[in-house]
C-alpha cells in the first residue's frame, strides 16, 4: 500500500543532449535510506539506456525499467501506465524519473501523469529539459516540433556541455527561452554546484503551460494521442502486464530491429552472450560511423578488455566501464534510411579472435 505519493519528474531532451549523463549525476545524490526508480523510452528498438544506467548503479535501491520502440506517449499513454505501474509495485520507490526519447512529445506524457487518478499516487514535480546551447540557432532543431515541446514544457533548463560553447551560446539559449515564458529555470553544466542546484528544485510543483492543443501521431501509426480522458496507469487493465520482447537469436548468435518516424531511422542489435568484441576494433567502427553521419550510436558490449559502454554523438565518442550486463547490444539513429545488412557485416567483422 502506497502511503504517499511519490515524488516525480520527466527529464525531457532532444537526441545526444545528455540526459542519461544528467540522469546518472543525480543518482548520486540519491540518500542511503530511499529507493529510487528510473523509467528509460528509447526511439529505437533495442533498449541502451537502462544497460548504461544499470551498468553502473547496480543497487537495489536504484531500479531501472525501459520501455524501447516509439514514444511513451502513443496509444494515449499506455506503454507508460503498463511500465510505471510495474515499477512501482516492484520498487515502491521514493522517487521516480521518467526519461522520454529524445523525440517524444512531453506534454501528452504529463497529461497521462497528472490526470485526476494517476494524482493520487504520483507528485508531479518539476520537468527538466537538457539541451545543448550549440543546437538552438540551428534550424533543424529550433524549427522542429518535439524540441519546441520540450522547451515549452519544461520548468527547468539544464544547459548541458557548457564546456564546448562558444561565447554567445548560453545568451543565444536565454533568448530562445525568452519566446516561451519568463518562468523558467535556467542552469548550467558550468558549475560545480549546477547538480546540486538543479536537485533542489526537482520537488517544486510543476508549473501548468498555457499551450495550443496538437495532435500528436504515432511513430508507427496514424491514431490521434490526444485521448480525451487518459487512463489511470493504476487501473486493473493496466496491470496484466506488457508483453515481453521476444528475442530469438539467429544461426550467427544476434537478432535485429529497425525502427522508423518522425524523420529518424533505427537498427539495433543483441548478441548472445557467449560472443566477444575486439575492443579496438568497436572504436574503429564508432569513428567509422562518425565518417559516415551516423547522429546517435550507444552500445553495451561484452569485449576481451571487459564490459564496456559506447555512447557517441556530435561526433564525439565516449566509453565508459560498466560492472555488469546480460548480453551486447548495439543501436544507431540515423536522419536517412540505413542498409541493416551492410552494417550487420561491419559489426560481426568485430569479434574477438582467440
Amino acid at each position: 500500500m502506497i502511503l504517499k505519493r511519490i515524488n516525480t519528474n520527466i527529464i525531457t531532451g532532444f537526441l545526444g543532449a545528455g540526459k542519461t549523463s544528467l540522469i546518472l549525476s543525480l543518482l548520486r545524490l540519491k540518500p542511503e535510506n530511499e529507493t529510487w526508480a528510473v523509467l528509460v523510452n528509447e526511439f529505437g528498438e533495442i533498449g541502451i539506456d537502462a544497460g548504461l544506467i544499470g551498468g553502473t548503479n547496480s543497487s537495489e535501491q536504484v531500479v531501472i525499467k525501459e520501455v524501447a520502440g516509439g514514444c511513451l506517449c502513443c496509444a494515449a499513454g499506455i506503454p507508460t501506465q503498463v511500465a510505471i505501474n510495474q515499477l512501482i509495485q516492484k520498487a515502491k520507490p521514493d522517487r521516480l524519473f521518467i526519461e522520454p526519447t529524445g523525440l517524444g512529445h512531453p506534454a501528452e506524457i504529463l497529461k497521462v501523469l497528472t490526470n485526476e487518478f494517476n494524482q493520487q499516487v504520483l507528485k508531479v514535480n518539476q520537468t527538466v529539459c537538457v539541451v545543448d546551447a550549440r543546437k538552438v540557432l540551428d534550424e533543424q532543431y529550433s524549427k522542429n516540433d518535439n524540441f519546441n515541446q520540450q522547451m515549452q514544457v519544461a520548468d527547468i533548463v539544464y544547459a548541458s556541455k557548457v564546456d564546448l560553447y562558444q561565447q554567445n551560446e548560453l545568451k543565444n539559449l536565454s533568448a530562445f527561452l525568452a519566446r516561451f515564458d519568463q518562468t523558467k529555470s535556467l542552469i548550467s553544466s558550468a558549475s560545480d554546484t549546477s547538480i546540486q542546484h538543479l536537485f533542489e528544485g526537482l520537488n517544486k510543483p510543476f508549473i501548468v503551460k498555457e499551450r495550443k492543443p496538437q495532435v500528436m501521431r504515432s511513430v508507427t501509426g496514424n491514431k490521434s494521442l490526444l485521448a480525451s480522458n487518459s487512463p489511470s496507469i493504476f487501473s486493473p487493465s493496466s496491470s496484466l502486464g506488457e508483453e515481453p520482447q521476444v528475442i530469438e537469436f539467429n544461426q550467427d548468435g544476434f537478432w535485429f530491429k529497425e525502427n522508423e518516424g518522425e524523420g529518424a531511422y533505427s537498427i539495433g542489435w543483441v548478441f548472445e552472450p557467449k560472443l566477444c568484441f575486439d575492443f579496438d576494433a568497436l572504436i574503429s567502427l564508432a569513428n567509422h560511423f562518425i565518417e559516415q553521419n551516423i547522429v546517435r550510436l550507444k552500445a553495451v558490449m561484452i569485449t576481451e578488455e571487459g564490459i564496456a559502454g559506447f555512447n557517441m554523438v556530435d561526433g564525439k565518442l565516449s566509453v565508459m566501464e560498466l560492472d555488469e550486463t546480460m548480453d551486447s547490444r548495439m543501436e544507431i539513429i540515423a536522419l536517412s534510411p540505413l542498409v541493416e545488412s551492410q552494417l550487420t557485416k561491419l559489426l560481426l567483422a568485430c569479434l574477438y579472435q582467440v
